[in-house]
């Protein structure tokens, strides 16, 4: 029996929710597999943490987490905890502690998801974008200067080291090549950004030499931005900062017609530490609890980690059962412009899972 210890941190909100649902799909794949368990630990980290605690989670809680094999995310953020209290408290250490620098985030438009543009086929949206997940924009270094003042000033640090610009879009490049994908776009603001985004384009034109056979160019985020909704059918591989990638995926997962269906993978490649999976949608606190928040974001980021833990056959299984759920129309949740409940996708998943046709 190979057994796998896994971390659930269902966070808040909705977070609650579509973790429930995890834990069911994972148990479900224990029962067809027959050789793999999970075993699950689930942590009562995050704002209601928080409001008890005064943290969101206790001091040793990065210690806690190592002891896994990875780490099942909800969401995070509730109202009466600030955003950049919770996001810092509990998100953000995980990342940069256990060097998860690569967030991967696939921007696919499967059958039976209805893009609000006008989309010739869904074939035209299947993309990933790579995200630096450990530096950049969100060191989180800064400081306020005149406090109280007219005078008073905020400066905001970003910070980009060689070597975290130089491993990201080297991942980046190494993903294209090994996955047959040919067009490789790095995005960037050096026109305003005169330090970091200068340097970042630096990098990657280094990088780039070692990469002929990608075809690969730097674009404006702003111009990019464009790009993902004039011309998805254009894109195969994009790098960005941790600040740009976080604002273009959210506009990806848009553009598949909603917010509550990309997955995210926060990987650490060496495996030095445990990587973590999460949707990327936020914790909806207007409807966390009535059972209409959308699971699919939480299993396709169990697709992510499954297939991270090398259990490629349970992955294929999944995705192909969530694919077909999807594509079948039967069941939808409002998000998605039908009425079925949380639990009634996950069961349809589990029913094709346990149907064995996908």
């Amino acid at each position: 029996m190979k057994r796998i210890a896994l971390k659930l941190i269902p966070g808040d909100g909705i977070g609650v929710d579509v973790i429930h649902e995890g834990v069911r799909i994972l148990k479900t794949l224990e029962n067809i597999d027959g050789g793999v368990s999970f075993d699950l630990q689930e942590l009562p980290w995050g704002c209601h943490y928080y409001l008890g605690n005064n943290e969101m989670m206790p001091k040793d809680g990065l210690t806690i987490l190592a002891e896994c094999d990875s780490i099942l995310l909800g969401a995070v953020g509730f109202p009466g905890v600030p955003d950049h209290v919770s996001l810092r408290g509990l998100l953000l250490p995980i990342r940069q502690e256990f060097d998860q620098y690569v967030n991967m985030r696939p921007i696919t438009l499967l059958d039976g998801l209805d893009s609000p543009l006008a989309i010739a086929h869904p074939s035209d949206v299947d993309f990933v974008v790579f995200r630096e997940n450990s530096e950049g924009e969100y060191c989180g270094i800064g400081r306020t200067d005149n406090e109280g003042t007219p005078e008073e000033t905020v400066v905001q640090e970003a910070h980009f080291s060689r070597k975290g610009t130089e491993r990201i879009i080297r991942y980046a490049f190494d993903y294209a090549r090994g996955h047959g994908e040919t067009r490789l776009i790095s995005a960037t603001k050096s026109n305003a950004l005169n330090y970091s985004m200068v340097f970042w384009d630096t990098v990657f034109n280094a990088v780039r030499e070692d990469y002929l056979d990608v075809e690969s160019r730097s674009m404006h985020v702003d111009a990019l931005a464009g790009f993902f909704i004039m011309r998805p059918q254009d894109i195969d591989v994009v790098v960005a900062s941790n600040l740009f990638g976080d604002i273009l995926t959210d506009l990806g997962s848009a553009m598949l017609g909603s917010i509550g269906i990309s997955p995210s993978a926060n990987i650490n490649p060496e495996r030095t530490y445990p990587s973590m999976f999460e949707p990327i949608h936020g914790s909806a606190p207007d409807i966390a609890g009535k059972g209409i928040a959308n699971p699919v974001g939480t299993v396709w980021s169990i697709v992510l980690m499954l297939d991270h833990l090398g259990l490629t056959e349970l992955s294929n299984l999944l995705y192909g059962a969530m694919k077909k759920v999807l594509a079948e129309r039967a069941v939808r949740t409002p998000d998605l412009g039908g009425t079925s409940r949380t639990e009634a996708m996950t069961d349809a998943i589990i029913d094709v899972m346990n149907s064995k046709t996908v």
